[in-house]
């Protein structure tokens, strides 16, 4: 067992807000003593019930982009483990966001390529029969941290010992270095407070990649 401190991430490789999230937890693991255990959920899942009140453009890009992605990361945790979760997600958000590949088929056979995952993987593009594993690891991180969120979700330690799960923290660009560890430390201090539920402003920027 290790003696770090674990964090749980729950991802949709779609999102770019998750994507520059999980990028600040691989830096605060240069700087403070945590593990990031990675986990899949999915826009598609979350917005399936809700899709006649979304934007026209959200409803059409769910609908052709956000599927294939995760299911191909769901069977490579199924058929090859968790353990191969970080460094695919990494594969594949480095192409699809700092690259601007986008989230295609292409972009998605060229990131297991990346890490030696099996290519044969893709043809769980249009359908997967770990659909049912896929909705289960969503399920446990919304239940987590409630309906009314996004991605990314991350759980961290509570004053109890219990886990505290949030939506983000959103944050743009990424912080790196004692800024990681600076708002890592802030999100241990809001997770001590049992009633602590919210802090936002409106959102000003988008997502910058630059320095990643």
């Amino acid at each position: 067992m290790s003696d770090k401190t674990p964090v749980d991430f729950w991802f949709d490789p779609l999102c770019p807000w998750a994507w520059m999230t999980s990028r600040w937890v691989l830096e605060v693991e240069k700087v403070r003593d945590i593990e990031v255990r990675w986990h899949v959920m999915s826009l598609a899942v979350l917005n399936e019930d809700k899709l006649d009140d979304l934007p026209e453009e959200y409803r059409d890009m769910l609908a052709t982009k956000a599927w294939g992605p995760v299911r191909i990361v769901i069977a490579a945790q199924q058929e090859h483990g968790p353990e191969v979760l970080g460094d695919f997600y990494t594969a594949l958000g480095t192409r699809i966001h700092n690259q601007g590949d986008g989230p295609g088929k292409e972009t998605v056979a060229a990131a297991l390529k990346d890490v030696g995952l099996p290519e044969s993987l893709i043809e769980h593009w249009d359908s997967t029969p770990y659909e049912a594993e896929l909705r289960a690891s969503h399920k446990e991180g919304i239940d987590k941290v409630g309906q009314e969120v996004g991605t990314p979700v991350i759980a961290v330690p509570g004053s109890d010992g219990e886990q505290i799960a949030f939506f983000g923290p959103v944050v743009t660009p990424t912080p790196l270095g004692d800024e990681a560890g600076r708002l890592w430390d802030g999100t241990l201090a809001v997770a001590s407070v049992p009633g602590f539920y919210e802090i936002k402003r409106t959102r000003t920027k988008g997502p910058d990649f630059s320095n990643l």
